[in-house]
């Protein structure tokens, strides 16, 4: 038995989340491998709400491990949990992701089928509210996130994915996360991973619902940090940047660049014109494509939504770019 089912340590970095956390830790413990191989460990960042509360009333909470991360960052927390870790394998889960039945035995499954180093599944955003369901329709199209993770439903090798299961000797000889990341960690240690000679598998069959952000605000934030974590990545490691990393702030140079130009020349307010036509007459488009795929209802406010990825994640990179 244990040699068909390597141990296997979950870890969830996790803060103040009690509106989520029985449901995703619920999911871990409900997985249908053995529990006998599968630890679990709660990174804490020291939550001020009912978190820790809620873990302990959770049917099957005597095994999970709660941990102190004052540091409160991801990163750091999925470190120091590495270090208590058990297991051969280690799997990632989110606070506000729900894994389904199978996800652990999937990763486990996919790591030994491959040469991959790390695998992860899809993206699949709730929304609980009408701007928060737009939002999770938004996310499913690659107008807004071109990422296999987020939009594929084909089995790939790739340069990142969703949260991510690994090896632990893959995690160890990199070094694990950069704890000096608060954004964009897990792209920076995919990103080590394929320098190391490591190979990145997403796989449809890993399945899991994350709960998206809920308003156009909460959207701006999380694109926007996004932008700027970007380009901390890129700060370290230059051969890191993807074309489609850059296309929104090339957009969002030529909307305020040629608002700024075009009162002084015909020729730029003619082409910045142009330029902001064709972007609408794309956005209308996916907009349409996308409210078909997952209920017209949505159409009225996924240009909206479009739009706040685009400028925000655009607008993060460029202070991200400014920022000393």
């Amino acid at each position: 038995m244990a040699e068909n089912y390597p141990l296997v340590t979950v870890i969830m970095p996790v803060y103040n989340e009690e509106a989520f956390i029985a449901r995703s830790l619920g999911a871990v413990l409900a997985q249908d491998y053995p529990s006998e191989r599968l630890e679990v460990i709660v990174a804490d960042g020291m939550s001020q709400d009912a978190t820790r509360q809620i873990i302990q009333s959770l049917p099957g909470a005597e095994r999970v491990r709660i941990l102190d991360n004052p540091q409160r960052l991801q990163a750091a927390g999925m470190n120091m949990a590495l270090a208590h870790a058990k297991g051969e394998i280690i799997v990632r889960v989110d606070g506000h992701t729900i894994i389904a039945p199978d996800y652990v035995r999937n990763c486990v499954r996919a790591l030994q089928t491959t040469e991959a180093w790390n695998v992860g599944g899809g993206m699949h955003p709730v929304g609980q509210t009408p701007m928060g369901k737009a939002i999770a329709a938004a996310g499913r199209s690659a107008f807004a996130v071109p990422t296999a993770f987020h939009v594929s439903d084909r089995p790939c090798y790739t340069d990142t994915v969703y949260m991510g299961a690994w090896w632990r000797w893959a995690l160890e000889r990199v070094g694990g996360y950069d704890p000096s990341f608060a954004i964009n960690e897990d792209y920076e240690l995919n990103y080590r991973l394929r320098a190391a000679g490591g190979r990145i598998y997403f796989s449809p069959a890993i399945r899991s619902e994350y709960y998206c952000r809920q308003s156009l605000a909460a959207l701006w934030r999380q694109y926007y940090r996004y932008g700027i974590g970007r380009v901390q990545t890129l700060r370290k490691h230059p051969r890191s940047l993807r074309l489609r990393q850059v296309v929104a702030p090339l957009f969002v140079a030529g909307v305020f660049g040629g608002a700024a130009l075009a009162p002084f020349n015909a020729l730029l307010r003619a082409l910045w014109l142009l330029g902001l036509a064709l972007y609408a007459a794309t956005n209308v488009f996916f907009s349409w494509r996308t409210a078909r795929r997952y209920g017209m209802a949505h159409l009225p406010r996924l240009p909206l939504v479009f739009l706040t990825i685009h400028i925000a994640w655009g607008l993060g990179f460029w202070r991200g770019l400014l920022k000393k």
